[in-house]
C-alpha cells in the first residue's frame, strides 16, 4: 500500500495501515568496516542470488562487485583515497599499510610515518526510505510496505514493468537480467532487510555475519541516536569529517531506514548529498496539468464564441 503523503516526517509503518510498532533499520558504521564481504556472501546465501562476478577485478579497485544491483543488495565498496594535508589521522583500529621500513615490519616503524593515502571502505543497501518512489510508482502492487517499516518486492506480483528503477533516488533497485534458467529473471530486485528473518526475531543475515558489527540493525530511533554517539566520539579524537547520513527526518525523502556513518562527503560514497524522492511534486505537477487543460479548454470555448459573433 502507497503512503498518502508524498514527502515530510512520519511513520511509515502506521502511515501504511500497519498497527503502531518499532521501525526497523540498518546503521552501517564505515570507520570499523575493514571491508571482508562478510554481509555481501551472507545476503547472498540466504537470499539465494546469483553470482555477480562481473568482469572480476576492474585493477582500479579490489571491489569485483561495482554498485548495488539485482544480484548485489549489499555492495561493499573501497574507496582508495589520498590522505589530506593536516595532523595525523586518528587510529581507528584499522590494519596497517605502507612499506617494512629499513627492512623491519612496519608495526615496529617508530618515526610516525604514514602512508599517503586511505581505504573507505562502506557496506552500501537499499535505504527503506520514510517515502518511497520506487513503491510509490508500482502498479501492481508487488512492492509493499511492511509492519517494519521496511519496503520489500513481492517476486510474484511484480510485472517487471521497471516503473521502480528510474524512481529510486539512490539508484538501488534494478530488474535481473538473463534467461528462463534465472530465478526471478526480468523482476525487480532489491534488499529485503531480511523480512522473513526479523519477522521471526532473528537478525538479517548480513548483519549476523559482520565481525565487526560495522552493520547494525534495530529500531531506527535507537540506531539514529547510536550513531549519533558515534559521530560525537570520532569528532572529539579529530575525526571532524564523520557525519551521520539519512538520519534527518526533514531531508527529501523523510529520513532513510538505512543509515550510515561516513568520513567523508556523501559523495565520495557514491551516495546524493541531498536525495529528494522523485513522486514528491507529482501533486503540484498534476495541478499545473490540470490548470493547463482547463486554459485551453476555455480558449476553445472563447474562440469558438467569437467566431459565431
Amino acid at each position: 500500500m502507497s503512503s498518502h503523503r508524498l514527502f515530510g516526517p512520519l511513520d511509515p509503518a502506521a502511515d501504511a495501515g500497519w498497527d503502531q510498532q518499532a521501525r526497523k533499520g540498518f546503521l552501517t558504521d564505515t570507520s570499523v568496516c575493514i571491508g571482508c564481504k562478510a554481509c555481501e556472501v551472507a545476503c547472498k546465501e540466504w537470499n539465494a542470488i546469483p553470482a555477480d562476478l562481473g568482469e572480476g577485478l576492474t585493477g582500479d579497485s579490489y571491489d569485483n562487485t561495482g554498485a548495488l544491483g539485482a544480484d548485489t543488495w549489499r555492495h561493499v565498496a573501497f574507496i582508495e583515497q589520498t590522505v589530506p594535508a593536516g595532523p595525523p589521522t586518528v587510529d581507528l583500529g584499522m590494519p596497517s599499510v605502507g612499506p617494512p621500513a629499513d627492512g623491519a615490519d612496519a608495526a615496529d616503524d617508530e618515526s610516525g610515518a604514514r602512508p599517503d593515502f586511505r581505504w573507505l571502505m562502506s557496506s552500501d543497501v537499499c535505504k527503506h526510505c520514510t517515502h518511497a518512489a520506487c513503491l510509490d510508482v508500482c502498479p501492481t502492487g508487488s512492492l509493499f510496505r511492511t509492519e517494519f517499516g521496511t519496503v520489500v518486492v513481492q517476486e510474484d506480483v511484480c510485472n517487471g514493468c521497471g516503473y521502480c528503477v528510474p524512481a529510486c533516488p539512490y539508484g538501488v533497485i534494478e530488474r535481473r537480467g538473463g534467461g528462463p534458467e534465472v530465478k526471478n529473471a526480468g523482476i525487480a530486485q532489491k534488499c529485503t532487510l531480511c523480512y522473513d528473518r526479523i519477522g521471526v526475531g532473528d537478525m538479517p543475515a548480513c548483519a549476523k555475519a559482520c565481525p565487526t558489527e560495522s552493520s547494525m540493525v534495530g529500531a531506527v530511533d535507537e540506531l539514529r541516536e547510536r550513531g549519533r554517539q558515534r559521530v560525537a566520539q570520532l569528532q572529539e579524537q579529530g575525526v571532524d569529517s564523520a557525519r551521520l547520513y539519512g538520519a534527518d527526518p526533514q531531508d527529501g525523502v523523510g529520513g532513510t531506514g538505512a543509515m550510515f556513518l561516513l568520513l567523508d562527503e556523501p559523495e565520495v560514497y557514491g551516495l546524493p548529498p541531498d536525495p529528494v524522492v522523485t513522486t514528491r511534486d507529482l501533486p503540484m505537477m498534476w495541478q499545473r496539468a490540470g490548470l493547463a487543460a482547463a486554459g485551453l479548454a476555455t480558449g476553445a470555448v472563447l474562440s469558438f464564441l467569437g467566431a459565431r459573433g
